[in-house]
């Protein structure tokens, strides 16, 4: 039985690591918009791996929530960059997930919320903030054995990755997954234009900044999850990944 866009909570544990060692421990770069579906691709590819989950989107959100309980406006630069030096983010790998946690408290349920989105939109497009984060993600990938998604990994976090995949979808069905998600996170669901134009709004905000901006590596493989299940987006991957181990 495949698995539907839909079915992506409960599938994230849902597929058991390769039964043969693995040979190489390779980095996997998954770049794309919002509800293009690579935070849900990336958690099954790396537990079919046996690799580690990097969800750089995270460290953007854990900087955004110290803004806003710092009260920081994200759009003002100079308060933003300011926190900083203040700022210690941990990541640690659990069976419920990825727990991320700011001067040891954990805030992995206040990150995911239409508010820090919001601020996250505005605080990753800070050039100083992403060259902050900058070494602290290719620490986490410095050994292999990673699958890392985001909007500029395998462009400028990890040029030299050993795989690339950029994950597209129309803006109707990435609307639609994140209505879903909302759901399921038990949050209040906004309008369907309210969530389209926020959508539109990141994608011209990703798209159009100056330092990394959203853009497929020339060395990416291009997938339009629009009509695909998430298995059929993994099994594509791994054709790739295959040949490369």
């Amino acid at each position: 039985m495949r698995t539907s866009w839909t079915d992506m909570h409960q599938a994230r544990q849902s597929v058991k690591p390769p039964q043969q060692p693995l040979t190489r421990r390779l980095i996997v770069t998954i770049d794309g918009p919002a509800g293009s579906g690579k935070s849900t691709v990336a958690r099954k590819l790396a537990s079919h791996l046996g690799y580690l989950y990097l969800d750089t989107g995270a460290l953007y959100r854990a900087v955004a929530w110290k803004a806003k309980t710092a009260g920081v406006a994200p759009t003002n630069t100079a308060a933003v960059v300011a926190l900083l030096p203040s700022i210690k983010i941990s990541m640690e790998q659990t069976s419920n997930g990825m727990k991320v946690s700011v001067n040891n408290q954990d805030i992995t349920d206040y990150i995911r919320t239409p508010e820090i989105s919001f601020f996250a939109a505005h605080v990753s497009a800070i050039p100083d903030v992403r060259k902050w984060l900058l070494p602290q993600q290719r620490d986490v990938g410095a050994k292999g054995g990673i699958v890392a998604e985001g909007r500029d990994l395998g462009t400028v976090v990890f040029p030299q990755a050993d795989v690339k995949f950029f994950l597209e979808a129309d803006v109707n069905t990435r609307v639609k997954r994140r209505q879903h998600e909302l759901a399921a996170a038990g949050q209040a669901s906004k309008q369907v234009a309210d969530t389209k134009r926020h959508i539109e709004d990141r994608d011209e905000r990703d798209r159009s900044r100056e330092v990394a901006p959203l853009v497929p590596a020339k060395d990416a493989l291009v997938i339009d999850t629009s009509t695909l299940t998430v298995d059929q987006v993994i099994d594509r991957m791994m054709s790739t990944i295959s040949a490369k181990l």
